[in-house]
């Protein structure tokens, strides 16, 4: 009989053209990768002077984000010089090697991670790479995605396949009743938090467990996105009716008879039963309440209602001193609800959170109620499709009578590389995905949450519960 098999595996599997030794290298074929503008450079650079060809440019899908300016007034001048360079020289790889790309200009332009699924260019089955630790997201839909380097996308234009070693397995159960005020991001927050930044190194995550199951795709996406944040070099769920009806009427999906062959075959996406896993963890969202750090790690984070910790509670000393550098950065102090802390910035965008349903979250929070004085809120939507959708349901006007800057897509401070940058000293409250040192720009404070709860401490001026500030 065959052993059962996890989901992990039957990607793997499905995609070895051979194995390479007995220590679980393998050459692996990879169906699609997205490339960027930051990313790539060095890659195409070594295409040329090894005189070298895209070996399937159909493979392939550009699209510009990083450095690009997201002022509400779209224009393709980029004024930073390195980043202009980056746009320009992206351009020209994309016309030489015959990629499709998604310009600044493009309606369809906006952050890789939003705008791949949103056009139907990832699919269930599919193993994706780019130059991105967030190409996990893709997980939501049933694909095998993940980040790799620039050396690796040159080999990966050049051939089509990686040399790649094979991950162990983590299982990661999620059930409970969930609170109405708890989102995905908190989920996934609550995760990393319990296992530590790297409690996931080697392994690539499996997501299962009826919360799971009763979460959006988009919300699974958030939760795909995040699980890097742990250390997971993958991490996806089975695809099931939802996956099927969100990529429906996609752009880029079969159509007719081949559709109806793909979802029978995609039905089948699921780890046997008896499978075996590496590791298993149970993680149960009954009392869990929204998440927000406090530190300079992701795992560095807190329930709204408690209290910062004490670094001389912790006898790992490590970790206490990691503690004690972050609150110092932070400019915190041990035992201070979180709740009381004030910021000066609220940030809703990222690949993480910056979805229609991210953005209607944090509209229903907003209702009528205004930005807090001293605080500079703002919204970058992940894509230009998502930005024209909340213009026409109205979203986007609740947010500009708010008070809040209506931006245009790309990464924007997620990573502060284009004008979007935050001084040294200021306190934003982000629903990003890293609150790194310097991380949104030098010297600057970063708490990662929900859109929801970004949305309540913009109007409140400080951390707070999405409870307090419905405006719904």
């Amino acid at each position: 009989m065959n052993q059962p098999k996890t989901l992990y595996d039957k990607h793997i599997d499905s995609h070895t053209v051979c194995r390479l030794d007995d220590k679980g290298h393998v050459l692996l074929y990879v169906d699609r990768q997205v490339a960027n503008e930051y990313t790539s450079p060095q890659a195409f650079s070594g295409l040329r002077e090894a005189n070298r060809e895209v070996w399937r440019p159909s493979a392939t899908l550009c699209v510009v984000d990083h450095v690009n300016p997201t002022s509400p007034n779209r224009i393709a001048a980029i004024t930073d010089p390195g980043g202009a360079n980056q746009v320009t020289y992206f351009e020209k790889n994309c016309k030489d090697f015959g990629l499709e790309l998604f310009d600044v200009l493009d309606s369809r332009q906006g952050i890789e991670h939003v705008v791949a699924p949103e056009q139907g260019f990832i699919l269930p089955g599919m193993v994706v790479a780019a130059g991105d630790s967030h190409t996990t997201t893709y997980g939501a839909l049933g694909a095998f995605g993940f980040g790799i380097g620039t050396s690796e996308i040159e080999h990966l234009l050049a051939t089509q396949t990686l040399v790649y070693k094979r991950l162990k397995t983590m299982l990661v159960y999620v059930h409970g009743d969930m609170s109405e005020n708890i989102t995905s991001k908190d989920i996934i927050m609550a995760l990393i938090r319990n296992i530590g930044a790297s409690g996931a190194t080697g392994y690539a995550i499996e997501f299962s467990g009826p919360v799971i199951n009763s979460l959006s795709v988009e919300a699974r996406m958030t939760i795909c996105n995040m699980a890097v944040e742990a250390g997971a070099r993958g991490a996806f769920m089975a695809p099931d009716e939802k996956v099927f009806q969100y990529l429906v009427d996609k752009p880029r999906v079969p159509k007719g008879e081949l559709w109806k062959k793909a979802v029978d075959k995609w039905r089948h996406l699921a780890s046997d039963p008896g499978a075996s896993f590496d590791l298993t963890v149970d993680l149960n969202v009954t009392d869990l309440s929204p998440m927000v750090t406090w530190g300079t790690s992701p795992d560095q984070a807190i329930m709204i209602s408690e209290s910062i910790p004490d670094p001389l509670t912790e006898q790992d000393e490590v970790k206490r001193l990691g503690m004690q550098r972050a609150l110092q950065y932070m400019d915190l102090t041990a035992g201070c609800p979180i709740s009381e802390v004030k910021i000066s910035h609220a940030f809703i965008g990222s690949c993480t959170n910056a979805r229609i349903e991210d953005l209607r979250d944090a509209a229903r929070i907003v209702g009528e109620q205004k930005v807090a004085k001293g605080v500079r809120a703002i919204i970058v939507p992940g894509s230009t499709k998502v930005r024209m959708q909340a213009e026409q349901e109205g979203i986007a006007d609740i947010f500009i009578k708010a008070g809040f800057e209506w931006r245009q897509s790309g990464c924007s401070m997620c990573l502060a590389m284009n004008d979007d940058v935050l001084e040294p000293g200021d306190r934003c409250a982000s629903s990003t995905n890293r609150n790194f040192e310097g991380r949104q720009g030098a010297g600057a404070r970063t708490h990662l949450m929900s859109p929801a709860m970004v949305a309540a401490a913009a109007i409140s001026g400080h951390l707070t519960s999405i409870q307090l500030h419905n405006g719904a």
